[in-house]
């Protein structure tokens, strides 16, 4: 029999997609990890999970204790359904300019959720600096701080891609992914790079992200134009990020990405979020430059429907410009 235990255990092991199309179009094995197949719904279990169980090993979490976070929808998710499971009070700090089925998601789960205006990380009213305050102030609270704690990374590069690696065979050219706390590129290139160094790791970077200059100039400095993804782009190098071995980068315009999320809808019957656009926009590009006969990877970070009220409005979309045609 094989029965995993509860919610933890049935995070990870997903499986890895051919997307069919794009493969035919460009010669390429172009393949995609299926995390929106984790039982909360995104990538960012891994990283929650990861957080979680590396606090109890050190005893910092105790049995009642309180896990804050502050988080764009997906950590904070995936915290909020672990902690159920754990018996430990979650708080979520988020900006207000988040999805609403995220936010309404979150409330479902029971997490305590606190709503503040954007800033940028350098204002003190950011909202990953708000978490870690109330963190500090709460007996027997943790900060999960998934952008500069590496038990995020960690959890990639014990899981995710010695799953990609075992999956593929070893017989992988490249993997690709956008990043923002910088977790799932870090610990997957790692672990990767540890199996073949003839591996490329490609950062994929939404516009207004500062990531793509970081990895061509070495410092972060933003990109242009501006980009209606969630949960990704950056304007720092996260402690998970530093030092991964990156080899190239894009910069992809939601002008591009946009139109891929409703490629893969309606050519591949795959109902994914905006994130997932950017990382198979890039693995495109890439797989054009390699031509025919390479192995790409990259990753499905969610599931469409926490973005129905943008990406997939079109009234929403038409007044961004983003509508696609044809």
């Amino acid at each position: 029999m094989d029965i995993c235990d509860g919610f933890v255990g049935a995070i990870g092991r997903t499986p890895l997609v051919r997307l069919s199309a794009l493969s035919a179009e460009t010669g390429c094995e172009i393949l995609a990890k299926a995390e929106w197949l984790n039982p909360g719904g995104s990538v960012k279990d891994r990283a929650a999970w990861g957080i979680i169980n590396n606090a109890e090993r050190a005893g910092q979490l105790r049995p009642g204790g309180i896990v804050v976070e502050g988080t764009a929808g997906n950590t904070g998710i995936g915290l909020a359904h672990i902690c159920n499971a754990r018996g430990y009070r979650c708080i979520i700090v988020i900006p207000e300019t988040q999805t609403q089925e995220k936010i309404d998601l979150l409330k479902t789960l029971g997490a305590e959720v606190h709503l503040v205006p954007p800033a940028p990380y350098s204002d003190p009213n950011n909202y990953q600096k708000i978490a870690g305050r109330m963190a500090a102030e709460m007996e027997g609270a943790i900060w999960a701080n998934q952008f500069d704690n590496t038990a995020n990374r960690d959890a990639h590069y014990s899981t995710t891609g010695p799953e990609i690696w075992e999956q593929c065979a070893g017989q992988i050219d490249a993997f690709v992914a956008a990043t923002g706390t910088g977790g799932t590129l870090g610990g997957v290139a790692r672990a990767l790079k540890e199996r073949s160094d003839k591996v490329r790791i490609v950062l994929a970077d939404p516009a207004g992200s500062s990531l793509y200059n970081y990895v061509y100039h070495g410092t972060p400095s933003s990109s242009s134009g501006s980009s209606i993804t969630e949960g990704i782009g950056s304007s720092r190098v996260t402690a998970n990020l530093q030092d991964t071995p990156i080899d190239t980068a894009y910069s992809i315009p939601d002008t591009e990405s946009v139109p891929m999320v409703y490629r893969l809808l309606y050519q591949e019957g795959l109902f994914v979020g905006s994130s997932s656009g950017v990382n198979v926009s890039a693995a495109l590009r890439l797989a054009k430059e390699l031509g025919p006969g390479h192995t790409i990877v990259t990753v499905l970070c969610d599931g469409g429907a926490r973005y129905s009220s943008r990406l997939f409005n079109s009234q929403w979309l038409a007044e961004k410009q983003l509508l696609p045609t044809g």
